[in-house]
């Protein structure tokens, strides 16, 4: 049993435990019906816990430490990945990594938010959060990618942009700002997609695109629901409430027309397979990719303006 389970998924595991238990003792007894039916027991359970999760409980699993992050989904939906390095100002952000890649035996750029998984590789990556030179990274490799009119495959999975002094003397919003800027302008198909985490303009830097793709248990909203609890309520206990209010999962957005299409994820979530879920996404990305690359590049950019444009916008 994985020592990582979030509370709903406790009573999910624990008769996935029995049905191990039953399993090992199946080759002195004849249990299979039993088994058969806690199986099935296993399977209902799920499907109800995960139909009717709240917005709260989405974002815990968007943050599950064993969901993929870019780099597994480039492991295992591409082939020939060559990271390239470097702003060619500054310095290189391990937050942020990129490059080319084959999908299907199509060239892409994929560029993507990276987490760690332990102590130390968190460290290397800040956590997921870029510095300036992170999204100044990005935007050449999108530029590198315009030049030999490939399309671009972003992957938003962080908590924010570095908050620090650091960040800020070099120019953080600027950079943000700069890559909103020249991606409205890109002229070459981009495909966004919200894998986990997608926290305020630290996930907007890499986020203009033409398709908004948005894994089913992601989170993509203007601040996170710990930060709005404690602006609103001066403590972090209003965390569910502000989870609520902010209508921050894919289900509510893309009824308010932020994103385009949910990625349904495998059952109990992306973290109980990499394998399946990079699966899912493949087919889905190859399915925008041959859209998009019947649309002329002017198009693309006139469209893709448009989109972002009526954003916010009621009567």
């Amino acid at each position: 049993m994985s020592n990582n389970l979030l509370d709903f998924e406790k009573p999910i595991a624990e008769l996935e435990k029995k049905i191990e238990e039953m399993k090992r003792l199946s080759d002195q007894v004849d249990i299979s019906d039993e088994i058969e039916k806690l199986e099935k027991k296993v399977d209902e359970l799920r499907t109800n816990i995960f139909s009717n999760l709240s917005r709260w409980q989405r974002v815990q699993l968007a943050r599950h430490p064993e969901r993929p992050y870019t780099l597994d989904y480039i492991e295992h939906m591409t082939t020939d990945f060559m990271e390239l390095h470097g702003d060619r100002h500054f310095g290189d952000d391990h937050a942020v990594i990129g490059g080319f890649a084959k999908l299907e035996g199509q060239t892409v750029m994929i560029i993507g938010h990276q987490k760690g998984r332990d102590t130390k590789s968190n460290i290397y990556r800040n956590f997921g959060m870029p510095n300036p030179e992170g999204y100044r990274k990005a935007l050449r490799l999108m530029k590198l990618a315009e030049k030999f009119h490939k399309p671009v495959i972003t992957m938003l999975d962080t908590p924010g942009a570095y908050p620090g002094i650091e960040a800020e003397e070099r120019g953080q919003a600027e950079a943000i700002a700069r890559n909103l800027f020249e991606m409205a302008q890109l002229r070459t198909p981009i495909i966004v997609v919200i894998i986990g985490e997608g926290a305020s303009g630290g996930a907007l830097g890499i986020g203009v695109g033409d398709r908004i793709l948005m894994l089913e248990n992601a989170w993509y909203s203007v601040i996170a629901p710990e930060s709005c609890s404690s602006i609103l309520w001066r403590s972090w206990d209003f965390k569910e409430q502000a989870a609520e209010a902010l209508k921050l999962t894919a289900q509510d957005l893309i009824q308010q027309g932020v994103i385009d299409r949910i990625v349904p994820e495998p059952p109990g979530g992306a973290h109980k397979s990499h394998e399946a879920a990079a699966e899912i996404l493949k087919s889905i990305l190859k399915e925008e990719l041959d859209g998009l690359h019947k649309t002329r590049p002017e198009r693309l950019v006139e469209k893709r303006i448009e989109k972002f444009g009526k954003m916010g916008s009621f009567s």
